[in-house]
């Protein structure tokens, strides 16, 4: 399984299409399917399920919402190598089994290079349900190859 290429919108040419190039072999049905991937920025979309429910009401565990917001915050980075190293969020309202979510994520311009800050938001139509600065690191090499001793963020 992995993330297909995705076409900028309006563009039909092969020269526009945007390669995912991290985080490929997420699961879209737990950390959402990318509808829109370009440089510094991209949008992901996540349909909450049964499964996700903390509650017999419906309440969506938290965790789903920031696994989708982190998910998106990746790929605006879309490094091979990212990993996320903090994060400071907000859970801003409550997401039911059946709600579609969309995540927005952009890398702040003067935060870029190496270690990248990227600000997502999540959406339940025009309702705002999560915000947050996302801290990255972007090593060398794969964190699993790094010593104990480099810092990866």
């Amino acid at each position: 399984m992995g993330y297909p290429t995705i076409l900028a919108p309006g563009s039909r040419s092969l020269a526009a299409m945007n390669e995912i190039r991290t985080h490929r072999r997420l699961e879209p049905a737990l950390c959402g399917r990318p509808i829109h991937v370009e440089a510094g920025r991209a949008e992901v979309e996540l349909t909450a399920a049964a499964t996700m429910a903390a509650d017999e009401r419906g309440l969506v565990h938290g965790g789903f919402v920031f696994g989708l917001a982190d998910c998106a915050a990746m790929l605006a980075v879309n490094e091979p190598n990212v990993v996320l190293v903090r994060a400071e969020v907000r859970f801003v309202a409550p997401v039911t089994v059946g709600d579609r979510m969309v995540a927005e994520a952009r890398v702040l311009p003067e935060r870029g290079g190496p270690r990248p800050v990227v600000s997502a938001q999540v959406r339940v139509g025009d309702r705002e349900v999560f915000t947050g600065t996302f801290h990255c690191a972007v090593p060398s090499r794969h964190v699993l190859e790094l010593d104990r001793e480099e810092d990866a963020g």
